[in-house]
């Protein structure tokens, strides 16, 4: 670890913070390195400190910006924290407007949960400006119906509970019950739990900032429809994904188990797809190592 590494322990130090106005939108990002660029956008409960230990690894060969998502850590309309309900088109217009501020014509994108909703439908619409597709445990199209099999109701309540109008005074009450909150989703998601050791207060500090909590449940509202959808209809017929892919998929995620990978390959063109054993929902924080490797493998030919 280089003595710069040392001095970027916590979200507020060392790092190159950033901010951008787009739609109407002052979006945050952590900008470090150079080459080319690659976008990292992050999932629920996170913001853009779930990259931290991914920046370093890869600064030093690519051009490496992971914003926060509107409504998420920094990034808030300018007139008041947290907005209305965003869904995968509203994100990914702030990350496309985003990229045109900095310049970017292309650029690489590595997402998880949430930011691979995002990150699927740039590929969709704007297929033509991505370099390459990298997911840490994907959700998809694909999932359809088993959103609701008896084995992952018990762990999707809080996609429910997110969009109750008591969530926010609730768990915002104080520290504590958002430390509560969080540290179980943060604990429980993981295989390795001892990912979060010494992190838990991070995002405490992230969530008890004015919006933070209504603009992360914002997305469960926002994306209501299109689940309900998925589990009245099924997996939906869709045109595949042409842009080259790969998914890193925590073999042990228990709130998308690995299992539904299996049509990936409906959905995107060739996906490569692996587990990344000892792993759960975090592989990023999880397994570094192993996830920063194969970014860097991935997408160091282009």
């Amino acid at each position: 670890m280089s003595a710069a590494d040392t001095e970027r322990t916590t979200p507020d130090s060392g790092w190159n913070h950033q901010v951008a106005e787009v739609n109407g939108l002052r979006l945050h990002y952590v900008r470090e390195g150079s080459g080319p660029p690659l976008i990292l956008l992050h999932g629920w409960p996170e913001f853009w400190w779930t990259w931290h230990r991914t920046i370093p690894a890869l600064e030093g060969g690519f051009d490496v910006i992971a914003p926060d998502l509107r409504g998420f850590g920094e990034s808030h309309p300018a007139e008041a924290p947290g907005g209305g309900p965003a869904d995968p088109a509203v994100h990914a217009a702030d990350i496309l407007a985003l990229a045109d501020a900095l310049g970017l014509e292309s650029f690489g994108l590595v997402s998880h949960d949430v930011g691979a909703a995002v990150a699927q439908q740039i590929a969709r619409t704007h297929s033509e400006r991505v370099t390459g597709l990298f997911f840490f445990d994907c959700p998809y199209p694909g999932i359809g119906r088993r959103w609701v099999e008896p084995e992952s109701v018990p762990e999707i309540w809080y996609q429910s509970f997110n969009q109750k109008p008591w969530a926010v005074e609730l768990i915002g009450h104080d520290r504590e019950t958002c430390r509560i909150y969080f540290e179980n989703m943060l604990r429980h998601w993981a295989h390795d739990d001892s990912a979060f050791d010494g992190q838990v207060d991070h995002w405490v500090d992230n969530f008890m900032k004015p919006g933070n909590l209504e603009g992360g449940f914002a997305w469960y509202a926002a994306t209501h429809e299109g689940r309900m959808g998925l589990i009245r209809n099924g997996a939906p017929e869709l045109p595949k994904i042409a842009v080259r892919s790969k998914i890193y998929w925590g073999a042990h995620d228990p709130v998308l188990p690995a299992r539904w990978a299996d049509r990936l390959d409906a959905y995107f063109e060739s996906p490569d797809v692996e587990f990344a054993e000892g792993a759960g929902h975090f592989v990023q924080l999880e397994r570094p190592e192993e996830a920063n490797a194969r970014i860097a493998a991935f997408f160091g030919g282009r």
